[in-house]
């Protein structure tokens, strides 16, 4: 293989609101953590042992307006982006650094029935294409479940 790919799939919890940031050409971002888990038994002591790990996602334009209408502390999302590491300088002039998920594709997974608005929900939309953001955040949701698949 030639080539190389970054690309991170998560199914987590979010942790906290989305965080919105607005720019002056009318561009702007979503951030937002998700956790992720893992669990197992320990052979020594034969506890459960869960480890929790946070991601920092970063969406942006049309799709963050979404994460932001749309989610909620605690859903469950899928996410689908690459990982990128970003270095700035700190007020005291120390260099520091951030890894973040910068999400190209998503996906909610908490029920409907379980969110606290009642306003209908994108099932699963990609920031590569604004048509069908556009679509998926306007379009009524068809509950008919009798799909083949």
């Amino acid at each position: 293989m030639s080539g190389t790919l970054n690309k991170v799939i998560l199914i987590g919890n979010l942790g906290d609101e989305v965080k919105m940031h607005y720019f002056d050409d009318k561009n702007c971002v979503g951030r937002f953590p998700i956790a992720t888990s893992e669990s197992y038994v320990s052979k020594q002591t034969n506890e459960r042992i869960t480890n929790t790990e946070w991601h920092n996602i970063v969406v942006r334009n049309k799709a963050a307006e979404i994460c932001e209408k749309y989610l909620s502390k605690g859903d469950k999302i899928y996410v689908e982006g690459k990982i990128k590491t970003r270095k700035w300088t700190d007020d005291k002039g120390m260099e520091r650094y951030s890894t973040e998920i910068q999400c190209n594709e998503f996906t909610f997974l908490t029920p409907k029935a379980d969110q606290q608005n009642s306003a209908p929900q994108p099932q699963n939309t990609s920031q590569n294409t604004a048509s069908a953001q556009q679509t998926s955040a306007n379009a009524p949701v068809d509950d008919n479940d009798d799909l083949p698949f």
